[in-house]
Order: structure tokens, then C-alpha cells, then sequence
């Protein structure tokens, strides 16, 4: 995912200033005794980056050892997961991933490792809604409206979406509000929203980040917010559920994993030290600037979690009929 906001090189060098290890702890165990290596799938400078760097740095200084984020981009994230499912289960190793895991066997047919016995979960970081835009071509101002106009006239619509999570999340729309609508792909939210905004494409289902510079100045209408209760940086925009989709729930998550079998002693150290860094209004602020909010889990609430996304997620993609790759 792209970040939605200027100066991220200004952000990179704030949020890694966090990452200088203080010293240990007495009374807190052997774990950590050495540096812990973040794998992050994506390239430095996008939100994933962003969110690490700044949770490596606050996990350092509460563990007394180093957090080195170790960047792998590539084969949709597979890359940097593949080597978090092979490497031993000991805590030094995490990987630093998003909802795109749960996506991924949906799409992909040969993924490296099995996406639930080759992996745990150490913390739930956060999660951030998406919300539904709708361009100036398209005479709607509520999802009522939208979806009454999609039924109406099937295959009308046109939804410029980004790959990804973006196709997952329109497709997971047009199936819940059973209507025609054509989604096409566009290799960025950015491009996305400038087609939706010149009405050569009538609406999409944009990250509140990337739309928000458009909300704010009229050129785009929001329609509904995709989470289960409302955006704190969008608090006027109704849910999907009060809008009148209650079957629609779907955001973006980021999460701590690590390879399976790490023992449960690790595991809750870790989840009760970030949670400790959730709890914090430095935090909150900071997921703030991405459109997300920190979100509490143990380690077992989050591994149902993730199982239940990548069924929900293979459904979706059966249903749209999406290929796998």
C-alpha cells in the first residue's frame, strides 16, 4: 500500500528514531538476548514500512534489544513471508504483514509455505476502514442511492479499483449489495481516484488516506465507511451497516507474525509489550496519519481472526470469480 502522505521521508527518519536499544531490564527473563529481525514485504517508504519502523523502535526500547527491520519486497509479499515460515521459532524473527496475507492463497496458487500451520501471531497491531467514493458522473449522495442505481441499470457502474486488497474489497461489495458492476484495475489508489474525479470511472472503494485530500475539497462524495464502526478521521460518514449493508464488514489490519511452534511465553511477552504501545496516545496519533486505529488482540484471538479472513477472503475471490495466479 502506498502512503497517502507527503513527506514520508521526514516520517521514516521520526519513526526510526525510536529503533536505539535500551538497555535491559533486570527480572524480565532471557527473551530477548539478542537483536529481533523484522521482515517487512514491502519496499521502504509505504505505509507497512512506516508502521514497522515506528513499532520496531517503541518494541526496542521496551525489550532492551535492537529491532532491525529487514525490508524483502516482492512475489506479493511472499518473499519476506516465506523466509518468517522457515526460520526457527524462537522470537527473533517476526514479520511485520497486513491483511494481504489473508488475501493471498485466494490468488495465489503456489504459495511457499501453508498460510496457517507455518505460521503464529504475536500482536494485533491495528486496522483502518476504507471508504466508498462516489465520483461527480454519479447522480448518488447515499449508498441507498448507489446501490438503488446499481440494480437499476446492471453493468452501469464503473469502479476503478487498485490491485490488492482493493479488488478484494469492491468485489466483496458488488457480491453483498447484489448488483452489475464493472470493476477495472488500475496499478495504484492514486490513479484510481484521478479517473473517478474526471468522471471517466463513477466511484471506487478508496483507503481514507488516498481520499481524503479529495473529500475535503468536494471533488469526491462519501458514501460509507467499510469498518464496524465509524472513522474517527471521518466521523460524519456513516457504516456500511447504518448506511444499509449490515453484511458488509471489511478493513485493512496490520499484525505481528512469527514462524509456528514459537513457545507461548514469547508469545505473550510480545503481544503484552505492544499492547503497551497501543495503549499510548503517541500511538494512536501516529496511526492516525494513516487512516488506522490500534486494535488489542492475544495471540489466540488472532489466529481465528486470521483464519476466518482467509476463508472469508477465498469466498470473495470464488465468488467474483477472480483467477488465481
Amino acid at each position: 500500500m502506498k502512503p497517502g502522505l507527503a513527506g514520508v521521508a521526514v516520517l521514516m527518519v521520526i519513526f526510526a528514531a525510536g529503533a536505539q536499544a535500551q538497555p535491559a531490564r533486570k527480572g524480565e527473563g532471557a527473551y530477548p538476548a539478542r537483536p529481533i529481525r523484522l521482515l517487512v514485504p514491502q519496499a521502504p517508504g509505504g505505509s507497512n514500512d512506516i508502521m514497522a519502523r515506528y513499532m520496531g523502535g517503541q518494541l526496542a526500547t521496551r525489550l532492551g534489544q535492537q529491532v532491525v527491520v529487514d525490508n524483502r519486497p516482492g512475489a506479493e509479499g511472499t518473499i519476506a513471508t516465506d523466509v518468517v515460515a522457515r526460520a526457527s521459532p524462537d522470537g527473533y524473527t517476526l514479520l511485520m504483514t497486513s491483511a494481504a496475507f489473508a488475501m493471498n492463497p485466494a490468488v495465489l496458487s503456489k504459495l511457499p509455505y501453508d498460510p496457517v500451520k507455518d505460521f503464529d501471531w504475536a500482536a494485533l497491531l491495528g486496522r483502518a476502514p476504507v471508504v466508498v467514493i462516489a465520483g461527480p458522473s454519479l447522480p448518488v449522495n447515499s449508498l441507498k442511492e448507489l446501490i438503488a442505481l446499481g440494480r437499476a441499470k446492471p453493468n452501469y457502474i464503473t469502479m476503478a479499483q487498485p490491485g490488492g486488497f482493493g479488488h478484494f474489497v469492491a468485489a466483496m461489495f458488488r457480491g453483498h449489495a447484489k448488483i452489475d458492476a464493472t470493476i477495472a484495475l488500475y496499478k495504484g489508489g492514486a490513479p484510481a481516484l484521478v479517473d473517478v474525479i474526471g468522471g471517466h470511472t463513477h466511484m471506487s472503494v478508496a483507503t481514507i488516506v488516498t481520499a481524503t485530500p479529495a473529500l475535503k475539497s468536494g471533488r469526491l462524495k462519501p458514501l460509507a465507511v467499510t469498518g464496524a464502526k465509524r472513522a474517527p478521521t471521518l466521523p460524519d460518514v456513516p457504516t456500511m451497516a447504518e448506511a444499509g449493508l449490515p453484511s458488509y464488514d471489511a478493513s485493512i489490519w496490520w499484525a505481528f507474525g512469527t514462524p509456528a511452534r514459537v513457545p507461548a511465553a514469547v508469545l505473550s511477552k510480545l503481544n503484552k509489550e505492544v499492547n503497551a504501545i497501543l495503549a499510548t496516545p503517541e500511538t494512536a496519533k501516529r496511526f492516525a496519519a494513516e487512516g488506522a486505529e490500534p486494535e488489542l488482540r492475544t495471540p489466540a484471538e488472532l489466529r481465528q481472526m486470521v483464519r476466518t479472513d482467509i476463508g472469508k477472503w477465498e469466498k470473495v475471490a470464488r465468488d467474483a470469480g477472480m483467477k488465481k495466479q
